[in-house]
């Protein structure tokens, strides 16, 4: 008759739980959570408290299915701690091993409790084996999914920030463009520049790529659409940065922008002005006092 290695892993976590426990909070302990700082001891403490509670609870009424309904409140603590590590920059295996390193101490309990019945401890070390791999991956999953959306909202956060849209003068923005410009950031640009243009009551929008490492096709068609909805919102564009390379790179490509470029940001300036009926100019000298004398 083979052995029921789930009535193994239940006896022995009731009979052993004060010494599982105190194994797993002593691996904890000394392994790299604490020594981090990310986290402190008596947090720690109340984590590995709780799975084990429910752990121990799930075992009793729902046998070994990590997946099945008596698991869903340790799936879900499980799930809160992990989100919680993703946020403060655990590392994938320093969250993998909070759940993995509850097997040891459980070993441990299995060779004490059936050391006399060997297929008692094999039994056992295989259903706690498949359980605790089942709870470590679900761990995993919504560490890197948090971790994922983290990013993302990194992601547009930066994104948010490389497209400050900057009043030269009255009726003069001007958006400089630094990193690649692709879809999602182009959307991005659009939004700030044509939300500044309403602001601002633009008449001309300078575009500066100065920052913009290489111009091809695809990039000339973000641009285009950036440049043709400030049309659409009653503002002239201007693009700026235009370097030799970049030049030679889009008379090659056959790249038009159809729009007025000029090298520098100072001259896409001094070009808005003239547009706008301004000019600048140096204003004279007051004469010193030696030239009075």
């Amino acid at each position: 008759m083979a052995t029921d290695g789930t009535e193994v892993l239940i006896r022995t976590v009731t009979q052993e739980e004060a010494a599982v426990l105190d194994g797993w909070l002593g691996l904890l302990k000394t392994g790299g959570s604490l020594q981090s700082g990310r986290i402190r001891k008596a947090e720690l403490e109340t984590q590995a408290k709780s799975v084990f509670g429910f752990f121990r609870e799930a075992l009793r009424a729902g046998g070994t299915d990590a997946s099945g309904e008596a698991y869903g409140p340790l799936r879900d603590t499980l799930s809160d701690i992990s989100r919680s590590r993703a946020i403060q920059g655990f590392t994938p295996t320093d969250t993998a091993n909070f759940v993995l390193s509850l097997k040891e101490p459980i070993f441990d309990a299995l060779n004490r409790v059936s050391a006399t019945d060997a297929s008692q401890i094999a039994a056992g070390t295989w259903t706690v084996s498949k359980v605790l791999d089942q709870l470590g991956l679900h761990t995993m999953e919504v560490f890197l999914q948090s971790r994922e959306e983290i990013i993302g909202r990194q992601g547009e956060e930066i994104a948010e920030l490389s497209t400050p849209v900057v009043r030269l003068w009255d009726g003069i923005l001007a958006l400089p463009l630094i990193g690649t410009l692709d879809s999602a950031r182009t959307g991005v640009v659009m939004e700030n520049l044509l939300q500044a243009i309403v602001d601002e009551e633009a008449e001309i929008a300078i575009i500066d790529i100065t920052g913009v490492p290489t111009v091809d096709t695809l990039v000339a068609q973000h641009l285009l659409k950036a440049i043709a909805a400030a049309r659409l919102m009653g503002a002239d564009c201007i693009i700026s940065g235009i370097r030799p390379q970049i030049a030679q790179t889009m008379v090659h490509l056959g790249v038009e922008l159809n729009v007025v470029s000029k090298a520098t940001l100072a001259d896409a300036f001094a070009l808005a002005l003239r547009r706008t009926g301004r000019t600048v100019v140096r204003k004279p000298q007051a004469p010193s006092n030696e030239a009075l004398r």
